[in-house]
């Protein structure tokens, strides 16, 4: 039976075991397999030649090591010169023995049934037999991705229908990526493992639609042999994942400083109307100039949403504009009037407030998009 896909398979210091496991994967019809040897030691060369020798087994070679996310990179561009005319898709397995033969037949099959999602092989992490830093450190990661990037589009699910929900399991190297989404993941930056975490949320931008498959969590010795540096590629991660976060805070910022200046000013000039009358004015108007350059800003560096749908943005986001307005006004004059709050401290309490959960209702509605 042949397969609708190819496998990539990116390798470091591979043992014999490797040679065993693209055996396997060629008696299940799987005709084309990308190994790439990224940058192995001379002890590794007997297994490379071993499966270079089948002529199912195309081999990429670095001269160094030069990290997963470039040895996947380099096997996308490889696949899409060579095979994408005669394939689907392609799926990414891992080199250790942690991937299964059985769930990669799965995730060959999914991508057949679904050809516009990206199929995640997903681990289950309440499994007593996972590592506990692999445990602890993908939940983190989920909860945060979840939370400052957003949630999936699930599809392909017969028992529950389509529903959101944060990625499961945002560490997987076992993942089924149809053809159409190669050309903008081979752009993505990241040379390490933060690419494959670049790569999930560049489909959380685009809202591709994601289906989940449960795998069988294998851990070899503890995960001995992982080529994961906690640290340094811990970092890279976390830094893509804040990215978003950070843009936006330096884009609301900077829209603040405008909006509280303005503000400032108009509050010490109509200092003979009341408190309500003046409140609504100063706000109005300081809220008119910094939300125009708040949205440029959020438009087009933040969220990068697609520039077909900058006029129903333009309305959600003055939709959001109107509701944030209001609360921020009513908000203040409660606090200057109730509980002797300035106009100026309140001010900053209440917008500082409606900041985190704007954050959220424009990266999940305002500028949400369909992919095209």
């Amino acid at each position: 039976m042949s397969r609708n896909s190819v496998l990539i398979i990116p390798s470091f210091n591979p043992d014999e075991k490797l040679v065993g496991y693209i055996k396997d994967l060629i008696s299940n019809g799987f005709q084309k397999i990308i190994l790439v040897d990224d940058g192995s030691s001379p002890k590794s060369k007997s297994v490379f030649e071993a499966a270079y020798s089948m002529p199912e087994c195309d081999l990429l070679v670095h001269t160094v090591n030069m990290g997963k996310g470039r040895a996947l990179k380099d096997a996308f561009n490889y696949y899409c010169q060579k095979y994408a005319e005669d394939y689907s898709g392609v799926i990414t397995v891992d080199s250790d023995g942690q991937h299964t033969l059985e769930d990669v037949v799965r995730l060959d099959n999914a991508l057949k049934e679904s050809p516009g999602s990206l199929i995640l092989g997903v681990r289950d992490f309440d499994d007593p037999s996972v590592p506990f830093k692999s445990r602890f450190g993908n939940k983190i990661t989920r909860n945060v991705m979840g939370l400052l990037i957003g949630s999936a589009n699930r599809e392909g699910l017969p028992a529950q229908g389509n529903f959101s929900r944060a990625i499961s399991d945002t560490q997987t190297g076992m993942r089924a990526i149809p053809n159409p989404f190669l050309a903008s993941y081979l752009t993505l930056a990241g040379e390490r493992f933060e690419y494959e975490t670049n790569m999930l949320m560049e489909a959380l931008h685009s809202h591709t639609p994601i289906q989940e498959i449960g795998i069988q969590t294998v851990y070899i010795n503890e995960n001995s042999q992982t080529h994961f540096r906690p640290l340094a590629d811990s970092f890279a991660i976390y830094r893509l994942i804040f990215s978003t976060f950070f843009k936006y805070t330096l884009a609301s910022l900077s829209a603040f400083l405008i909006d509280y200046s303005i503000y400032s000013m108009l509050i010490f000039m109509l200092g003979f109307l009341a408190v309500g009358p003046k409140i609504l004015i100063a706000t109005a108007a300081a809220r008119a100039v910094s939300s125009l350059y708040n949205y440029t800003v959020n438009m087009d560096l933040v969220f990068r949403h697609n520039e077909a749908n900058r006029k129903k943005a333009l309305f959600k986001y003055y939709s959001l504009c109107i509701v944030q307005f209001s609360c921020s006004a009513l908000l203040v004059w409660m606090l200057c009037t109730y509980a002797y709050f300035s106009e100026l401290s309140a001010k900053l309490f209440v917008d500082t407030l409606l900041f985190l959960i704007s954050f959220q209702v424009q990266q999940n509605w305002v500028f949400r998009e369909a992919k095209a």
